[in-house]
């Protein structure tokens, strides 16, 4: 084994220096870096499940008789009143700043209650952040307005005057407003993951094919293991795409520095920033080597650049489609579809990478790159495998050819000098 491990990091160290100290890799590192298209489409689906979080809703902790005025005010105000957000009848009449601040962080339960309204219809109070109120103020106003008239109808009240909200800015995040921004950070991740790991995967296929063009491989499995060749190569192209991002990572902290912006742009992931970071550098160096060693296993049975293309494709495709499954599961966090995707090896690094933002506990993202490190290992072997059988054409049946091309020889040569 140790012998093994140690041919893996020889074939490793080649590659590592002969590819990070090569033209091509300075122009690839100053080159245009991401498809503007696959963030778009990422954005539309991203856009969907920021439903996820669900709707912000206005509460209502008026008295009775109040409460019950606001609720037949929205019911008629019908279509005018479009913009308004849903209400939720607060069944409370406790409206200090304690018991509005236990509204607003818990929803209550599941009520994704975004901001409070308050006090009685003639001296009104709108608690919450300080944007969501700023934006809800035209609405509650309509809202109140609608209220009294129906509360003065019957005394047939005339030259209303439009209430004046009093807003109340609390900094505590709401619930809604937690949980949406959580979605954004996870979705930012999984962006950056998928387009780090395309952009960078290809260099193993492209590696490969070359060796083989100029018989270099053959070299080497006459000396090395197989699938030493291939785990080194793995390594080799990981160690360079850990250099990339390094360098395209310390130019994008720099612009973010020089623009005033940063992590604050962000909300927290729930198992926090340092933790996201470093389960980001794992999931990352798992997506790479599953995609990896599928285009190792590609670029094997492919002789040329065009089958190189033509081969690698529906791996391509089938890589957006799965990053898509990911991006989706992605509101519906504990249900089958997110337990699929957090299974299934090539999309769980996307699938768990948005869960440590969605979620605080961290022992499953041990078993789940224990996971994916499994499917590396056995996809490496059969790609190794295939590879021996199909290019490293050795055997019983090689033999049988080259006797037989051998006999006919010798019957050549004896009618020539007959």
């Amino acid at each position: 084994m140790r012998q093994f491990v140690s041919k893996i990091m020889v074939i490793a160290r080649r590659d590592f220096r002969a590819i990070l100290f090569s033209r091509s890799f300075l122009f690839f590192i100053l080159g245009p870096l991401f498809p503007v298209v696959v963030a778009w489409m990422a954005g539309g689906i991203g856009a969907s499940v920021q439903g996820a979080a669900g709707e912000a809703r206005l509460g209502v902790a008026m008295g009775a008789a109040d409460r019950a005025l606001v609720e037949q005010a929205r019911v008629s105000l019908g279509s005018a009143a479009q913009r308004l957000p849903g209400l939720e009848i607060l069944q409370s009449d406790r409206t200090g700043e304690g018991e509005i601040r236990a509204m607003l962080a818990d929803g209550p339960g599941e009520r994704n209650v975004a901001a409070v309204l308050s006090g009685t219809l003639d001296d009104p109070v709108l608690s919450g952040p300080q944007g969501r109120i700023a934006g809800w103020r035209a609405d509650v106003t309509l809202l109140i307005d609608e209220a009294r008239r129906m509360r003065d109808m019957p005394a047939g009240a005339q030259g209303r005057e439009w209430p004046a909200i009093a807003l109340q800015p609390m900094a505590q995040p709401t619930r809604i407003d937690a949980v949406g921004g959580r979605i954004r950070t996870a979705q930012a991740g999984q962006t950056l993951l998928f387009l780090l790991t395309m952009l960078l995967a290809g260099m193993v296929l492209s590696n490969l094919v070359e060796e083989k063009a100029n018989k270099i491989i053959e070299v080497l499995a006459a000396a090395v293991p197989m699938d030493a060749v291939f785990f080194g190569k793995l390594l080799a192209m990981l160690g360079v795409s850990f250099v990339g991002i390094f360098v395209w990572g310390s130019v994008a902290a720099l612009a973010l520095l020089a623009g005033g912006g940063g992590l604050s742009l962000l909300s927290a992931p729930a198992v926090g920033w340092p933790v996201f970071g470093l389960l980001g550098i794992a999931y990352f160096a798992c997506a790479y080597l599953l995609l990896g060693s599928l285009f190792l296993s590609i670029g094997g049975l492919a002789t040329t650049v065009r089958e190189v293309q033509t081969l690698s494709m529906p791996v391509t495709m089938a890589q957006l489609l799965v990053f898509f499954l990911a991006s989706y599961s992605l509101g519906h966090q504990g249900q089958p579809i997110e337990m699929a995707a957090a299974i299934f090896p090539f999309s769980s690094p996307f699938a768990m990478l948005a869960r440590a933002a969605m979620q605080p506990e961290i022992w499953p993202h041990f078993a789940a790159i224990a996971w994916q490190g499994l499917w590396v290992f056995l996809i490496v072997r059969a790609g190794a495998a295939l590879f021996r059988k199909t290019v490293m054409k050795s055997g019983p049946s090689q033999g049988r050819r080259g006797l037989g091309a051998l006999l006919r020889q010798v019957r050549t040569r004896s009618f020539r000098q007959a």
